[in-house]
């Protein structure tokens, strides 16, 4: 069991939270609750997916970014950047100019992470040739989707593929090429481009390894229009820096949906966006999936382009990816097609591309004691068996059997739920006045007061 204590990009503003609980029912670890008018979390089921943030009506919730000008306190500043950067911008806007822009603002260096997508793939298909790995083997590409499995189905932590992706080996391939020239390793800042919460927890506590090779990471919306504003106000004198490497354009579409089934010679599935994902993941949970040997799951729907931190339409994202591929496969140099850029670095590489084994992370263990543990698990079901079932959410937490749960752990009352308040004042158990401070705790005073701009609030948020 994984008891270190994970960082969490999602921050909760409580000054601004008006308890509106939109955030409490789309996440799918149940780590949010109402108390006091405001949501809370709680950080040991948090996978930093992002649901709630794409959510919140009033920007309560916040993704927590490094200082943009830490880059400065490095010799050498290198952008690592994903292909859905690209992808945010017009088509008149050119990978030189955002390469351009993006000297401008500070950086010495910007390197695609997709440049190491084929050394990665290449060690997928050897991985999925051991006959001891569990099938069907998970990709590892996705935190949220690591992260989920960790906290939601922690039987199979060990179909998590080992093996680092991109964003790692690019980082470290980028580092020893630096070295190399003389650099020293304390002036090397490497900064990722994120287009997601999760890949920033993923950066600052890696799972299956100790420290990432990441120095920072600059949320994209944030680049995005730090970038754009150097593109506009361009003179007449300007010109865009040549890139001195191109990219494979094959390894562009990696962060894309079925970006890295292409890859895989085995048989594989490619699913996108969490609902998708539970669903399947239950069904793999229950044995219920067989002759699959690989499947590339994402949180987001269209993957990476549907991440909270971009700016652009995903769809249009993608279009722009696909047309950005077919461009630069007329003009890449075939002969460069096959050879990886990694290639120089290969022995490097590889003695670093794996990670340790995963493991479980706990939520709420009932008791260390297994006697007490089933115990508690059979108070749990007792308590069901009163509470309705609809999982209405007025008690603050977002389903009756997390209530039930909540109950079992102390951090909360059954007479929470407004159905059995009902039924305890018929008995009569529960005086009516004391039954309103209850929910007067859970949802704050202001909720039960008359306030126009409520309506507001709820039109913005349709």
């Amino acid at each position: 069991m994984d008891k270190r204590e994970l960082h969490h990009a999602l921050k909760i503003l409580p000054e601004v939270c008006i308890g509106c609980s939109n955030c409490m029912r789309v996440c799918p670890t149940h780590a949010l609750r109402i108390s006091n008018g405001k949501a809370i979390l709680y950080p040991n089921r948090c996978i930093d997916c992002g649901e709630c943030y794409r959510v919140c009506p009033v920007n309560a919730i916040i993704v927590e970014q490094d200082d943009f000008n830490i880059i400065f306190e490095y010799k050498r500043r290198v952008a690592l950047i994903p292909a859905v950067l690209l992808g945010q911008f017009t088509e008149d806007v050119t990978t030189d100019d955002i390469h351009t822009a993006l000297i401008q603002l500070g950086f010495t260096d910007v390197f695609e992470v997709e440049n190491s997508a084929d050394f990665v793939g290449e060690y997928i298909n050897k991985y999925l040739a051991d006959p001891d790995k569990p099938k069907p083997v998970i990709s590892s590409f996705c935190p949220a989707i690591v992260r989920l499995i960790q906290v939601k189905y922690p039987a199979l932590v060990d179909n998590i593929m080992l093996l680092k992706p991109p964003l790692d080996l690019s980082a470290m391939y980028y580092k020893k090429m630096l070295m190399e020239q003389g650099v020293g390793e304390q002036d090397i800042g490497i900064f990722y481009v994120t287009p997601c919460a999760a890949k920033i927890a993923a950066v600052k506590s890696p799972v299956g390894e100790d420290k990432s090779e990441i120095s920072g990471v600059i949320n994209m919306d944030f680049i995005y229009n730090k970038v754009l504003k150097v593109y506009k106000n361009r003179d007449k004198e300007y010109e865009a820096l040549n890139r001195e490497t191109a990219c494979n354009p094959k390894n562009l579409m990696w962060s894309l949906t079925n970006g890295e089934a292409n890859f895989v010679k085995a048989k594989c599935l490619a699913i996108d966006s969490l609902d998708n994902a539970m669903e399947f993941l239950d069904k793999v949970e229950n044995q219920e999936i067989g002759d699959v040997d690989f499947l590339e799951i994402r949180a987001c729907d269209e993957s990476c382009a549907g991440g909270v931190l971009t700016t652009g339409n995903r769809f249009l994202t993608v279009q722009r990816l696909k047309s950005f591929f077919n461009d630069e496969k007329v003009n890449y140099d075939d002969d460069k097609a096959n050879i990886s850029i990694c290639d120089k670095y290969r022995d490097y590489l590889v003695g670093r591309i794996s990670v340790e084994p995963i493991a479980p992370r706990g939520i709420d263990k009932l008791d260390d004691d297994m006697t007490k543990a089933m115990k508690k698990m059979e108070r749990i079901n007792r308590i069901m068996c009163y509470l309705p079932g609809i999982d209405c959410g007025s008690c603050g937490a977002p389903t009756c059997q997390t209530l039930a749960e909540d109950i079992v752990h102390g951090r909360a009352a059954i007479s929470h739920c407004i159905f059995l308040q009902k039924t305890m004042e018929q008995i009569p158990m529960l005086n009516p006045s004391h039954s309103f401070r209850i929910m007067e705790k859970i949802w704050g005073k202001e909720r039960f007061q008359k306030d126009c701009s409520k309506a507001k609030t709820y039109r913005i948020r349709r």
